[in-house]
């Protein structure tokens, strides 16, 4: 994922590794892309030995120098490739952790069950909130087309249907001696 998403921001501009990083913060982006600070310059080595960006630049600020990478036609070529797989990719992920241990709900004490799916349920809001301010960011630096709208729309809708998911499961175990009835 890091090599599309580094490839792709190269192609509307030269940045350097700390460049693409801000926009990927600012936007959430390096959330639901799953991309950590340290990928981004590890995929910039490695795609520069591979011939795919290059330095185009090397810009001086006080003692520290950063390279400004720009991407090469042969990393247009490869950008072309991991964007129709990534179109390609199956976007629902199964297993998750929470199906497996609703096979086994009646080994943990109701109490016990609530206080985790309380945690989760926190740590799903905390990140529905960070993408609607990464979407917000986004819109002040950028015009939202179409497709990153709705991007967005179904991220927010997945965020929604796992808590409706939680909250039916929350208020069925505080309502009920028994797990499952």
């Amino acid at each position: 994922m890091a090599r599309l998403v580094v490839l792709g921001l190269l192609k509307k501009k030269p940045m350097s590794g700390y460049e693409i990083q801000q926009v990927l913060q600012k936007s959430q982006t390096d959330k639901w892309a799953g991309i950590l600070p340290g990928s981004i310059y590890h995929a910039l080595k490695k795609m520069d030995m591979e011939g795919l960006v290059k330095i185009e630049a090397v810009e001086q600020t006080g003692n520290r120098s950063k390279a400004i990478y720009k991407i090469t036609e042969e990393g247009e070529v490869e950008f072309q490739k991991l964007l129709k797989a990534a179109f390609k990719e199956k976007s629902v992920i199964l297993p998750t952790s929470i199906y497996s241990a609703i096979s086994f709900i009646d080994e943990l004490p109701n109490e016990d069950i609530l206080e985790a799916l309380a945690e989760q349920k926190q740590q799903i809001e905390k990140e529905l909130h960070e993408m609607e301010a990464g979407e917000q960011q986004k819109a002040m630096v950028l015009d939202l087309d179409f497709f990153t709208k709705l991007s967005f729309q179904n991220i927010y809708d997945q965020y929604k249907l796992q808590l409706k998911f939680i909250n039916e499961m929350m208020e069925h175990l505080s309502s009920n001696d028994k797990k499952i009835t």
